[in-house]
């Protein structure tokens, strides 16, 4: 039996399944398509991370929704270990195609509302474009700081909503009728592109999405906008002490 042409259609209830099978059949054209839907800014996007996860040598740092593996690539150059996690299979095997043989860098399936690691397994977590797409984020970041050492470190980038009325307003315009022309163009699966401007527009504000995070039990939370707010840099520190033992 043949699959619908919307088995994988993706929508905002963010049924692990379809998310996951969504992903893998944008895999191998994944990254080129978002640097053009994103004019380029998603290179600059991910400095911007790599560079508030400040990777060195001697580290363990675990990136979420990894995708095909190119934000890991940049962390691995620093000599940390770190370990590229993806719930779609089909990224994964893009990533291990693509990197599989950088020796401080490895590939694993996981699920970020129930990781398969250790308590305090890593100094590090991070999560880019990815946590808008789980279906229980605050589960995800609450999974995030169990993984973590005391004292280690969160970073969340993540697209969120531009401040400024008049930009807001010419962002908008590009979401709603500029992007779906050109993922129709660029994209092996425009419809991936929908669901993934459908979930923009109903991801909270930057204000909002700091108090998930202190929520989940974090502290020092703190973020600063990215192209005009367009994408929010979040970052948080594990407690040394678990505040639920108080």
């Amino acid at each position: 039996m043949s699959e619908s042409p919307d088995q994988h259609r993706a929508d905002l209830g963010k049924d692990p399944g379809r998310v996951s099978g969504m992903f893998d059949e944008v895999a191998a054209g994944y990254d080129r398509t978002n640097t053009v839907l994103s004019l380029g800014n998603d290179r600059l996007w991910r400095v911007a991370a790599t560079r508030a996860i400040a990777p060195r040598a001697g580290q363990r740092i675990l990136d979420l929704a990894a995708g095909t593996g190119a934000s890991a690539v940049a962390l691995a150059r620093s000599g940390a270990e770190v370990v590229a996690a993806d719930f779609s299979p089909g990224m994964i095997a893009e990533g291990v195609r693509r990197h599989g043989h950088i020796m401080n860098l490895t590939f694993q399936e996981a699920d970020a509302t129930a990781l398969p690691f250790e308590d305090a397994s890593f100094d590090t977590v991070t999560i880019s474009f990815g946590l808008r797409n789980v279906n229980d984020p605050h589960a995800a970041l609450a999974e995030m700081r169990r993984v973590t050492k005391p004292g280690g470190r969160l970073v969340v980038c993540e697209f969120s909503h531009p401040p400024h009325p008049l930009f807001a307003g010419l962002y908008r315009f590009y979401n709603d009728r500029v992007l779906p022309i050109v993922a129709r163009r660029v994209s092996s699966n425009a419809d991936a592109y929908d669901y993934l401007n459908e979930s923009i527009k109903d991801w909270p504000d930057q204000r909002t999405l700091s108090a998930w995070i202190r929520d989940a039990g974090w502290v020092d939370v703190a973020h600063r906008d990215l192209t005009f707010g367009i994408v929010a840099l979040h970052r948080a520190r594990a407690p040394f002490a678990d505040p639920a033992a108080n």
